[in-house]
Formats: C-alpha cells, sequence, structure tokens
C-alpha cells in the first residue's frame, strides 16, 4: 500500500494513461465547440439587452442545428469532466489537499454543465424559435436555468482556480509556467475577438468560450508533455 497515497491513487504517474486521459478530454472539448458555434452562429439584436439581445442569434439555427447543438454539449462537456481526471492524477502525489476541490469541481462541472445548463439553453432557445412568449422564457429561465448556471460557475471556478494553485505553486510534474494551460486563460483570450463587433463568428466564438478554454488546456498539457512527461521544473 506504499505506492498508493490517501485516497487510493498511485504515487507513480502512468504517463501513458494521462496522456490519454488528455487526449479524450480535447476530443469532448472538440464536440462542445462545434456544438456551440452551431448554437451562437447568428448576429444579435444590438438595440435590445440581456436574454433579448441574445436570442437572436441562436434562433437562426435551425431544429436539427439546436438539436445537434444540445447532444455535442452534453456529450462533450461530460467527457471533458471525466477527462479532468488525467490532470487530477498530477497534483495526486504532492498535493492530496487539494484533491477533495478538484475532484468536487469535476463533478459539479459535469453535473451542472450538461444537463443543468447546457441542454436546457438549447430547449430554451427552441421554445423562443417556435413562438413562446419573451416574458415566459425570462421567467423559464430565471426560474430552471439560474440556479443551475450559478451552481456551474462555483464549481467550474473551484476547479480551475485550484488547477491554477497547484501548477503555479510547481506541486505538479510540469513546469510553473504551465499554470497558463488552465480554461481561464483560453477563455479570456476568446473576449479579445468582441472588437470586431455584432458578427455570426464573433457571437460564436464568445458562446463557445469555455469550450475554447477546455481546448486550450488539453492540448497545451499535451503539447508540453514528451513521452516520459514534461520537461523538467526549471523555475
Amino acid at each position: 500500500m506504499d505506492d498508493f497515497n490517501g485516497i487510493g491513487i498511485s504515487r507513480h504517474l502512468d504517463w501513458p494513461r494521462v496522456s490519454h486521459l488528455l487526449r479524450i478530454g480535447l476530443f469532448g472539448a472538440l464536440l462542445a465547440l462545434a456544438g456551440n458555434l452551431i448554437l451562437g452562429w447568428g448576429v444579435e439584436d444590438g438595440l435590445l439587452a440581456g436574454l433579448a439581445r441574445m436570442l437572436p442569434a441562436y434562433t437562426g439555427a435551425s431544429d436539427g442545428g439546436l438539436l445537434a447543438a444540445a447532444l455535442l454539449g452534453l456529450f462533450g462537456t461530460a467527457i471533458e469532466a471525466l477527462s479532468y481526471f488525467g490532470t487530477y492524477q498530477l497534483m495526486a502525489e504532492r498535493v492530496p489537499q487539494l484533491l477533495h476541490r478538484y475532484r468536487a469541481g469535476i463533478f459539479g462541472f459535469m453535473i451542472f454543465g450538461a444537463c443543468g445548463f447546457r441542454v436546457p439553453a438549447c430547449a430554451l432557445v427552441f421554445l423562443a424559435k417556435h413562438g413562446i412568449a419573451e416574458e415566459l422564457l425570462q421567467q423559464c429561465a430565471t426560474y430552471f436555468m439560474l440556479p443551475a448556471f450559478v451552481l456551474f460557475w462555483v464549481f467550474f471556478l473551484l476547479l480551475t482556480v485550484t488547477q491554477i494553485q497547484a501548477f503555479a505553486k510547481g506541486m505538479t510534474p510540469y513546469p510553473r509556467r504551465c499554470w497558463v494551460f488552465c480554461p481561464l486563460v483560453g477563455m479570456a483570450a476568446t473576449v479579445l475577438a468582441n472588437v470586431f463587433g455584432n458578427q455570426p463568428w464573433v457571437n460564436a466564438i464568445s458562446c463557445a468560450w469555455i469550450s475554447v478554454g477546455n481546448v486550450w488546456m488539453f492540448a497545451g498539457l499535451l503539447a508540453t508533455m514528451g513521452p516520459a512527461g514534461p520537461p523538467a521544473q526549471l523555475d
């Protein structure tokens, strides 16, 4: 039992397994990205505010497109979340005290991101497209989507802040500078697209900003990993 830490994770990293999980995570992030791009490809109504402003960009999708966006988001988010256990294993030896927080973030991301927010968002757009009154849509979003949306962000921030803390403090086999390969950095980069104004591709990227962040994270960690793991700590 000396080869395992207190929660049953091997102290000896299995780099092929970590690499495999990161690759699966990248695939899931690309699925979710595709779904979000389908959903968000449109032009917003600049004369309105809030939900009413955003809906015109989303209701341009066909019914089949909305179904595809919902399913891609559902499966993509679930795959992303489970693949975070690749990053989880990187922390297992050096920061076991952070693992409970990180694991809670993973499950919260999967539960409230996939079924609690992404699929209901597509359902709301479907209802809007087929003539449900705006007041009723707003009420539906407040009653049934907002609680899951808030909980999603609580767990997602817990997840990403814990990851940044572990990487930046040198508590993983990666160099400290690899803290930049976290979803928040990739998400921040998508904000730059807003300088191009109310364009379909800009709105699609804005809709997909969490997926872009996950693509950035999984791809970045894979790119800095060699056959036997990442380069040695130098900082």
